[in-house]
């Protein structure tokens, strides 16, 4: 089943096309990473799917529920950590999770006893009874994280999570996120942090100018770029010239650094027999070879700017 289900949305501001007609599925129990540049469409996507804003065209379904159809229903399975802490600062961190519990009409004990377990979780609790107002910026988002999961929603939607946090912040929030994903929640993780989506998503959308260009899993959107593989080399004494390796099987590009070349090729499997024949025969002094697949940060830069790439993903 999916969690999420999203058909052909539209929405624009003015002239400006935020999200342009886009579709997917977001499968139960995965973390979804959305990515792509600032106002590429993320924010307006997520705020959509959650019920915000209303779009010009398109259905949202949530664990099977029309999101348009059937708001309550839809809405009682999310939880949402927006991008910017809207934590209610006058309130205790206590008090903001009570507020919360009584919004879903939660029972006062086991609002309560989830509420302990949550501020512990984000090490928290010690500052239960301080008021939010005089929170660091990742107190907040932690606390902010506590609220959407007071209710433990099936879905949890998270905007840019971590920009701007300290390390600590950050980490803590990553290993709950995959700690909730093991408990069978599902994550819809929008983010700019190429490595923060290939730490945590079995699956990522890359969307710009409101058209998603690609979706798939971090290591097949790798593979579909097999150009960008590369092997680097570092020789010792004589350093050949860049001419003696154009000729070599598989070859299809290469730079010099120092010592060092980087040929890239679309198959480094074939690469490697005809450069060992090349070192035996020019008596070359290897000193280290290295293979090398794409980034993700580099597959996200291929499909935002190669235009072939995203009309055929769009």
């Amino acid at each position: 089943m999916n969690a999420i289900s999203a058909r052909n949305l539209v929405k624009t501001y003015g002239r400006v096309e935020a999200v342009n007609n886009i579709s997917f599925d977001v499968k139960e129990q995965s973390i979804f990473g959305f990515l792509g540049p600032n106002g590429a469409g993320k924010s307006t996507t997520q705020r959509i799917l959650t019920g915000v804003v209303i779009p010009e065209a398109g259905s949202v379904e949530i664990m099977g529920y029309s999101l348009f159809e059937q708001p309550t229903e839809a809405k009682q399975e999310i939880g949402v950590v927006p991008e910017q802490a809207n934590v209610y600062g006058d309130l205790t961190a206590w008090e903001n999770l009570m507020f919360i519990a009584e919004i879903y009409c939660m029972n006062k004990l086991k609002a309560e006893k989830r509420a302990a377990e949550l501020l512990n979780l984000f090490t928290l609790y010690e500052k239960r009874n301080f008021k939010a107002k005089g929170f660091s910026k990742g107190m907040k988002q932690r606390l902010l994280l506590c609220m959407a999961l007071l209710s433990d929603p099936k879905i949890l939607f998270l905007d840019e999570p971590t920009t701007g946090l300290d390390v600590e912040s950050k980490q803590i929030i990553r290993d709950v996120i995959r700690r909730f994903h093991e408990q069978g929640k599902t994550i819809f993780l929008s983010t700019h942090d190429i490595e923060e989506a290939n730490m945590l998503c079995h699956e990522v959308a890359i969307i710009n100018q409101g058209r998603i260009a690609v979706i798939d899993r971090p290591a097949n959107l790798k593979q579909s770029i097999q150009k960008l593989n590369w092997l680097e080399v570092t020789f010792g004494g004589r350093v050949p010239e860049e001419k003696e390796f154009a000729g070599l099987d598989g070859v299809e590009q290469v730079k010099k650094s120092g010592h060092s070349f980087i040929l890239y090729s679309s198959h480094p499997g074939k690469v490697i027999p005809s450069l060992g024949k090349l070192i035996e025969e020019k008596e070359l002094e290897l000193i280290s070879l290295h293979t090398q697949e794409p980034s993700l940060e580099e597959v996200f830069l291929h499909f935002i700017n190669n235009e072939e790439a995203y009309r055929k993903g769009a």
